[in-house]
């Protein structure tokens, strides 16, 4: 089965919803058309022309990186700078550039939730709240005796589940009226003839990102040639997002020893580090930038922050606070989004009959190296 470019699309949003983004960012298709079919994935860090030629070797035709290749308004292309050469031999190559960035930072299962646990944290927590999940209830009416083909449908979907338990549904029974007219193929009943059935009232909630997905697949399980079912906005608070995570190590270690586990797990040679701390248990990470997080992490009870980017008075006001920051550089704490990337979208088109390549990128695009 073809990979239609907007289904991709559509799973990406799935997982990093594009309204989770920072007002400042430019998520989302950057290059490219959305139309169209995709043969092969390749998923990135960066784009440049390292990962351009990369691309076109492996012979994917989609890009998929964390930060934006375009991130200011552009007022020209020219093909004698760097960007306009890049932009101009994107489109030759047929290539779709697409960017989730501060969305996939702010979701569960993004940046900081891959951060925390490549470095071990036990259930890690939200440590800059900016919202929470929002929800939705689909009630569908099904023919008696088909409740459950389409109770599964919806839990595969990814409606019904709360904590840790799924299918979770309510259902009364009713009569249902129709009359079909002429053109019709009914399940049940006969052209111009009121039909009575026996039906089901079906309900659940699922995370408003999954709508549409969760519609589809009750759709394509339901027995009748025109479903009825309603939609409704609710106010229950689901999983908070935001920036950063907070968790427990398994055993406490001392400042050193912690800083060897962040060099093995995250692959670097060095680091930087402000502070003391007299043992480490309790760990607060961010991908990428996170020195505006010293404060909530202190606040949190952390004994040493882990992120990159670290700036001077960051560092300073880290002292005075009395809370140890590891700065172990910002493509090191980000990086390990990738090899999650490609699990998510290897399971999500496998689970659709979607057979499409999706690779990790082999370049490294940090910009800096060690003398």
């Amino acid at each position: 089965m073809l990979l239609q470019a907007q289904t991709l699309i559509h799973y990406l949003e799935e997982l990093a919803p594009k309204r989770l983004a920072f007002d400042w960012d430019q998520v989302g298709l950057q290059l490219g058309s959305s139309h169209g079919t995709v043969r092969k994935v390749l998923i990135a860090l960066d784009f440049d022309e390292r990962v351009l030629a990369e691309a076109c070797s492996e012979g994917a035709d989609f890009i998929l990186i964390h930060h934006p290749f375009i991130f200011c308004p552009l007022s020209a292309v020219r093909t004698d700078l760097p960007q306009g050469r890049l932009i101009a031999a994107a489109l030759a190559a047929g290539l779709r550039i697409y960017a989730s960035h501060t969305n996939l930072d702010m979701v569960s299962g993004g940046v900081n939730d891959a951060l925390a646990d490549r470095l071990g944290l036990a259930e890690p927590e939200v440590l800059q709240t900016k919202g929470t999940q929002c929800f939705e209830k689909i009630a569908v009416f099904v023919p008696d005796g088909h409740e459950d083909k389409i109770r599964d449908a919806l839990a595969s979907a990814g409606a019904g589940w709360i904590g840790s338990y799924s299918h979770c549904t309510f259902q009364s029974p009713g009569t249902g009226t129709f009359i079909p007219r002429e053109g019709t193929n009914p399940y049940v009943g006969e052209q111009g003839k009121l039909e009575r059935a026996s039906e089901v009232r079906l309900e659940t909630i699922y995370p408003a990102e999954l709508r549409k997905r969760v519609v589809s697949a009750m759709l394509k399980a339901h027995p009748y040639e025109e479903a009825a079912y309603d939609l409704y906005p609710l106010l229950n608070a689901g999983k908070p997002y935001g920036l950063g995570r907070v968790g427990k190590l398994e055993r406490a270690c001392t400042l050193e020893e912690f800083c060897a586990v962040v060099k093995e797990k995250l692959e670097i040679t060095e680091l930087r580090l402000t502070g003391e701390a007299r043992q480490v248990k309790k760990v607060a990470v961010c991908g990428g930038s996170g020195g505006e997080l010293v404060q909530a992490a202190q606040f949190a009870g952390a004994d040493v922050l882990v992120t990159g980017d670290l700036r001077y008075h960051q560092a300073r006001e880290a002292q005075a606070l009395g809370i140890a920051v590891i700065d172990a550089g910002h493509d090191a704490t980000e990086q390990v989004i990738i090899p999650v990337l490609c699990t998510y979208l290897r399971n999500r088109l496998a689970q659709d009959g979607y057979r499409v390549e999706v690779l990790a990128s082999a370049v490294r695009t940090t910009p800096w190296m060690t003398l």
